[in-house]
């Protein structure tokens, strides 16, 4: 039965269908017969017949609104009204229907009065019963008196029809007055906040009342206004409480259960107009009124710990009041500040690399996860990481090559195949937001140089993988040169397998010697060395460097014993054993087979090794896990005056025994020559900024020159390395000073 915000349902009383009327002839010209429709005549009853039958009505409605039995039956009466109509009684019969109900809720009014005096929740309920009470007579008397309505209210202007009658006279009579409308008010803010405090209230009744508000024309002026200022003024008091109670993350746990809670309610109790004013006035004192607060106090905890369901809680939260950007800048000033210590942080350049990677998946996890992949999350990230890895001129790139370094030393002894190949997508990521990736390719030239002639890359596979990632970031050129390495060490293998068929026959010593053919301009420049070798591996060398000439003509070959490695066979006491080891190490051995004892000092003299190196080989061979050698004085430092013998009583478990070296630090002075190297080959570019920017400004002095290029160039670069450029460019020609002011340089044509 529907009766709320309209008129009821309606049913047609009767129901004509008309068929097609044949007639057959008698007669041989007799055809179809035609139907006449005469007009309808009206049957005259007398005025006292008619005003029976209006006092039965009148009679019928008061037992409706005293809900007691009707004499007549429905249909009766309907009837009644009908013929009432019919005879022109409509307005009397309206006028007499419209003074009944009024009588009638003259006595509601006075009923609801007497119950103000009781608690809001049961005025309310009684409330409640009235109103569903005036409904349902309502549509029994809408339906006796349907004819009316259809007859003479809805077709006659200025007549309200009878549902809307009922309405209005509920409205003014009854619900409108001060004495009743201020209680049923008050009473239903009452049991609103009732049910935000979680006391039980029945929805289904506030709804109906509220209902019956917005049908009275009521809802706006004396409900929502009210309503809202009252949860405006009672959240604003709890979100403060609470702030101040709870920390972050309970915080928002209450926020999104609150605003759950007012949504829920406005769905089911409230107008739906209301609930966009409402949970708009509570996300304003939930959150907007707090992000300053919750940012600074609970978003750095929440990301270190990486607590997703919260910060999943907390981006909803920040998007309902269109705040994502404010987020952003939370996360970004997060990421700045964890990066920063990273990056900057010398004392742990050897973990840079393995901090960064766990900060960034962190915040990959936070941005794929809580935050649904943003875009401007997404966005945010790149250029922050961009930022910050570049904060430290070119070290992030060094640390980025020795990480790649140490992966592939130890390949998948820790990890499994596809693991590594994670980890080293991942790495590529911070790759892609390096400036300087000549730094990279320097210092990756070199570290890859060392584990080919060292044999010391763990698998072949791994290292072509990294090449392939590299030449897909960079492009071909890029990778050429390594690529170049990797088929040299190939070549050398063919090469060696060839000159031990042929040439190597004319040397009658036992020695087994491999070779490393390089092609210069693809390897790393290494520091000529003069170290003195056994006179059998210089025949050997001499040999080899004339079947190598023999085959490639105007071709020069330049020793590099330096990267070599050798495997040495010694005898002791309680058996030989097998050592595999660095040239030098090996030369130091075989030195101990002249003579028992050396010193340090005698031992660079007559190997001509630098002191620095020898002193790390003799650490290795008297310091070390594997101690061949022994010295006097035990300690671990190495000066000129130490002197070493052989461990005669040196014994191991294993037949061959691998002696590794004791890697020297890196140091400053090595470190700045590799930087020299590198901005030796941005030379090119920076000399083409420099012609760039002069031939579009023709004149320009030193400092806004200096400034225009550190706009232009992507990688770092010092002032005093610029400046030395353009004083290349002055002798060149390609601009010249002003001769008034020095600091001014012309473009010349």
């Amino acid at each position: 039965r529907q009766h709320l915000g309209g008129s009821p349902s309606e049913k047609r009383m009767s129901t004509f269908r008309a068929k097609p009327f044949v007639g057959t002839g008698r007669g041989t010209g007799r055809g179809v017969r035609k139907l006449k429709l005469k007009n309808f005549v009206k049957t005259q009853v007398s005025e006292t017949t008619r005003q029976q039958s209006v006092d039965t009505l009148i009679e019928a409605v008061r037992a409706i609104h005293s809900r007691t039995p009707i004499d007549n039956t429905l249909e009766i009466l309907y009837k009644e009204v009908e013929a009432t109509c019919v005879q022109g009684g409509s307005e009397e019969l309206y006028t007499r229907l419209r003074t009944l109900c009024k009588e009638h809720l003259e006595s509601v009014w006075d009923d609801l009065r007497k119950h103000t005096c009781k608690p809001p929740l049961e005025f309310i309920r009684h409330a409640d019963s009235c109103w569903n009470r005036h409904c349902d007579q309502m549509v029994i008397i809408r339906g006796i008196f349907l004819h009316l309505d259809r007859s003479y209210a809805l077709p006659t202007p200025g007549v309200e029809p009878l549902w809307e009658m009922g309405l209005v006279l509920l409205r003014d009579e009854v619900m409108g007055q001060r004495e009743i409308l201020s209680p049923v008010q008050a009473a239903l803010l009452g049991a609103v906040q009732s049910d935000r405090v979680g006391e039980r209230i029945d929805r289904s009744m506030l709804k109906r009342l509220l209902k019956m508000m917005d049908d009275l024309g009521l809802y706006t002026d004396h409900f929502e206004t009210g309503f809202l200022s009252q949860s405006s003024v009672f959240f604003e008091s709890e979100s403060k409480t609470k702030m101040d109670a709870l920390e972050v993350p309970a915080y928002i746990e209450y926020a999104e259960m609150r605003l759950r809670e007012e949504a829920s309610r406005a769905d089911q109790c409230l107008k739906i107009e209301t609930r966009k004013p409402l949970l708009i006035e509570i996300e304003r004192h939930l959150i907007a009124e707090h992000v300053t607060e919750i940012l600074s106090k609970g978003l750095c905890v929440m990301l270190e710990e990486e607590r997703l369901d919260d910060l999943a809680r907390l981006y909803r939260l920040f998007r309902r009041i269109s705040a994502e950007a404010v987020l952003i800048r939370g996360v970004t000033v997060y990421a700045t500040e964890r990066g920063k210590t990273i990056v900057l942080d010398e004392t742990r350049d050897k973990f840079m690399i393995d901090d960064l990677l766990a900060l960034k998946l962190k915040l990959d996890h936070v941005v794929k996860g809580p935050f649904e992949s943003s875009a401007p999350f997404v966005d945010c990230l790149r250029i922050t990481f961009q930022d910050v890895i570049n904060r430290r001129h070119n070290r992030p790139a060094e640390m980025v090559a020795k990480f790649f370094d140490g992966k592939l030393r130890t390949g998948y002894k820790e990890c499994t195949e596809e693991q590594l190949d994670e980890i080293f997508d991942r790495v590529m990521v911070l790759f892609r937001y390096l400036n300087g990736k000549d730094v990279f390719e320097a210092f990756y030239k070199q570290l890859l140089a060392r584990r080919l002639l060292l044999q010391k890359s763990a698998s072949d596979d791994a290292e072509r993988s990294i090449l392939s990632k590299l030449k897909h970031e960079c492009g071909a050129v890029f990778t050429a040169k390594l690529e170049g390495m990797f088929k040299d060490v190939n070549l050398s293998v063919d090469l060696t397998a060839t000159f031990r068929l042929t040439a190597r026959r004319k040397v009658t010593s036992s020695i087994d010697m491999s070779v490393n053919v390089l092609t210069a301009s693809n390897w790393p420049t290494l520091a000529p060395s003069d170290v003195a070798l056994p006179s059998e591996i210089v025949e050997l060398q001499a040999v080899f460097t004339e079947f190598y000439c023999g085959k490639h003509a105007n071709r020069k070959l330049v020793w590099e014993p330096f990267l070599g490695h050798c495997l040495v066979e010694g005898h002791f006491e309680k058996g030989s054993k097998d050592f595999t080891m660095s040239m030098y190490q090996g030369l130091v051995l075989l030195a101990f087979n002249a003579a028992d004892s050396y010193s340090c000092a005698d031992l660079q003299k007559l190997l001509r090794i630098e002191p620095a190196d020898l002193a790390r080989v003799l650490q290795s061979l008297a310091c070390g896990k594997v101690r061949v050698l022994a010295k006097v004085p035990k300690g671990r430092e190495v000066v000129a005056t130490d002197i070493f013998r052989v461990n005669e009583k040196f014994e191991n478990k294993h037949k061959r025994v691998k002696i590794n070296q004791i890697q020297m630090k890196e140091t400053a002075t090595e470190n700045a020559a590799t930087q020299e190297k590198v901005f030796a080959d941005r030379a090119f570019a920076v000399d083409a900024a420099i012609v760039r920017v002069m031939k579009a400004r023709k004149k320009l002095a030193h400092n806004q020159l200096i400034t225009a290029l550190f706009e232009q160039l992507k990688f770092p670069v010092k002032p005093a390395d610029l400046k030395k450029r353009i004083e290349n460019l002055i002798e060149r020609e390609y601009m010249a000073r002003e001769s008034a002011d020095n600091s001014v340089y012309t473009y010349v044509a």
